[in-house]
């Protein structure tokens, strides 16, 4: 497994928000984290990134343990894209994403030309070639997270994690960075970890999803065994209806009460 964690406890000074969280990853995988607010999505990725301490558990990458490695050694094997924030200064988008290879620069911090080709690559890949001289603080709130998701690229690591990736993204970039991670996965053989409110580009995306309440994974499986009509109205206290895209296979989630109707819900739900 290239990203492997074990009764994972954590988050901040006064209580833990995830208790006993244990997951796998491999390569060539996505995993999807839903679950409602304050369940410990983001608490788990900020745990993993080694931004927010954790009081438990094991976080292995590639076979080794993170809390001994070095965070240059993270950096390159770990890359996040945290929740869209307001990002200020005057760094033009080239100089953000350029960040993204601090860990492979020396004590100088010297560009060579790999540098520049991994972030060349990056813009390319998230549409951004034609904004690299512009400065990030006067981009739109989706622009900006192209931005992060160019920085993290540029890292070129085998794990990614993502936080709410698709926040401030118009629909048609929705789909571009989906498509985009899913086929970064399939060429390169990525672990992808991401954290999601929108369960139906979860079910469309996601190969395994764990979904989580109040601090633990409650039900984990691919998307057909935890997005059902049952499992997800309980968790986030919703009536809930579920059916299958007519195109993909995929499950649809929509509360009923919102179109006046009740859809056909699974056997098996």
């Amino acid at each position: 497994m290239l990203l492997d964690i074990h009764g994972l406890q954590g988050g901040y000074t006064t209580h833990n928000i995830i208790n006993d969280v244990s997951l796998s990853v491999d390569a060539g995988q996505i995993q999807a984290l839903i679950g409602p607010n304050g369940a410990g999505k983001t608490t788990i990725i900020r745990a993993i990134s080694g931004v927010l301490p954790y009081v438990a558990g094991d976080i292995f990458v590639q076979g080794d343990c993170m809390a001994a490695l070095t965070p240059i050694e993270r950096a390159r094997r770990i890359a996040v894209v945290p929740q869209a924030r307001q990002l200020g200064g005057a760094y033009t988008v080239r100089q953000a994403v350029m960040m993204g290879r601090t860990a492979y620069m020396g004590w100088l911090g010297r560009e060579c030309r790999r540098d520049e080709d991994a972030v060349e690559a990056a813009l390319a890949q998230t549409q951004l070639t034609d904004f690299a001289d512009r400065q990030i603080a006067r981009l739109s709130g989706g622009e900006q997270q192209r931005v992060l998701l160019a920085r993290a690229l540029a890292q070129e690591t085998p794990v990614l994690l993502l936080d709410e990736p698709t926040n401030h993204l118009d629909l048609r970039h929705q789909t571009d960075l989906l498509r985009l991670i899913r086929r970064l996965v399939k060429e390169k053989g990525l672990a992808v970890l991401f954290a999601m409110h929108d369960l139906n580009l979860v079910s469309a995306i996601a190969d395994q999803v764990a979904l989580l309440v109040d601090g633990h994974i409650d039900v984990f499986g691919p998307p057909a065994h935890v997005l059902t009509a049952k499992t997800i109205s309980a968790a986030y206290g919703v009536r809930v209806s579920v059916v299958q895209h007519p195109d993909n296979g995929s499950r649809v989630i929509f509360p009923p009460e919102l179109t006046g109707q009740e859809s056909e819900r699974y056997p098996n739900d």
